[in-house]
């Protein structure tokens, strides 16, 4: 019998036993940090909230806690960039730039340091957007002068901080109505030598193609594909309209929307898996162009709904480039097992192989849970 491993919430990764380390922490610094008070804020109902809500209670807490403190807003930030360094990269390290975006928006430029000074702790993506909300045009120059920075993780908070539909927080409206805005960033970010900070740069313009298709075109036209980064960059930004089958897209790609292949077999294996196992999809392709031809290579997968209906979900399979008459063999595994972003249902799960944005075989599988 096969077992499944239940995932763990990812808030449970910020719980009683990181707060406590937290306060204990601040404690240690500064004595007159009230501990009691902190936790007592910081734990009550705290089984039912979200991660972020974790966060976002945790700034409350660290302010309950610091009101024995002299200085105010000045000495808690002090106290909070002296425990940053104790408190690793998990989760805890959200609380401090939260509690900058929700208690230091006052002290705009002050605040706006911390935050830099806090983000290669952890990020600071999510509190920046607080400074961008009330001061749209300073906070984007004070992020252009970032992207320059010599440290990856800054560079990338310029980026990342402004993406429009940043998950796990608010939208940006301005910048999501007109992209450029932000555009001085992502240019001065199109050949960075960090894969950490090209990942946030094609995130972001990946937002923007979901509204602003032609523009993520134009501007990937413009940067062209000389530099390797750069190309990178708009491989992995344009992936949501390449999946959509958008010809300009493929063609910056250098594929054809229409795809001269003769399909082998497609199948998926087994055909009835359980929850915990892996599928293996298997499809074979053989070039029938008299020409080489470049080929992006996805899947679709319809998962099944709680309430029976299709969820699809599209991912990436392969690039390649075939030979006039070249057949290759395609394979690939994919586990079956529940992620905190994704529960399964029983049922029988369509799957469509895709090859420059058009479906060219179907197979499918039964899951039982």
């Amino acid at each position: 019998m096969t077992t499944t491993q239940v995932p763990v919430p990812l808030k449970e990764l910020l719980g009683k036993r990181q707060f406590h380390a937290l306060s204990d922490a601040l404690h240690s610094i500064e004595p007159a940090f009230d501990r009691p008070a902190f936790l007592a804020t910081a734990l009550e109902g705290l089984d039912g909230l979200t991660l972020m809500e974790r966060v976002r209670r945790a700034s409350l807490a660290i302010d309950t806690g610091a009101r024995p403190l002299q200085g105010g807003y000045d000495a808690v930030l002090a106290l909070l960039q002296e425990a940053a360094p104790r408190l690793g990269r998990g989760f805890v390290s959200l609380i401090a730039p939260d509690y900058v975006g929700q208690y230091g928006r006052h002290a705009f430029d002050r605040s706006m340091d911390a935050l830099k000074y806090f983000t290669p702790f952890g990020t600071s993506e999510f509190a920046v957007r607080e400074f961008l909300r009330i001061d749209l045009a300073r906070a984007l120059a004070t992020m252009e002068a970032w992207s320059h920075d010599t440290d990856d993780a800054v560079r990338r908070l310029a980026s990342e901080g402004s993406r429009p539909r940043l998950p796990w927080s608010f939208r940006l409206r301005d910048i999501e109505a007109d992209p450029s805005l932000a555009a001085r960033i992502l240019d001065n970010l199109r050949s960075d030598p960090s894969a950490y900070v090209r990942r946030s740069v094609a995130n972001h313009l990946n937002d923007v193609a979901k509204t602003h298709p032609a523009w993520v075109l134009d501007r990937a036209e413009r940067w062209g594909g000389d530099h390797p980064h750069t190309r990178w960059i708009v491989r992995h930004a344009l992936r949501t309209l390449v999946k959509q089958g958008n010809a300009r897209a493929l063609a910056i790609l250098g594929a054809d929307s229409a795809p001269r292949l003769e399909i082998g077999p497609f199948g998926v294996t087994p055909a009835q898996v359980v929850l915990g196992e892996s599928i293996t999809l298997a499809c074979e392709l053989q070039s029938t162009a008299e020409t080489a031809q470049r080929l992006v290579v996805d899947y679709r997968i319809a998962y099944v709904k709680q309430n029976g209906d299709a969820s699809p979900k599209v991912f990436k399979l392969k690039g390649l480039t075939l030979e006039p008459g070249q057949r290759v063999t395609l394979q690939h595994s994919r586990p079956m097992r529940d992620f905190t972003t994704r529960r399964h249902y029983a049922g029988r799960h369509e799957v469509e192989l895709i090859v420059n944005g058009q479906v060219v075989a179907r197979s499918f599988f039964e899951l039982a849970v």
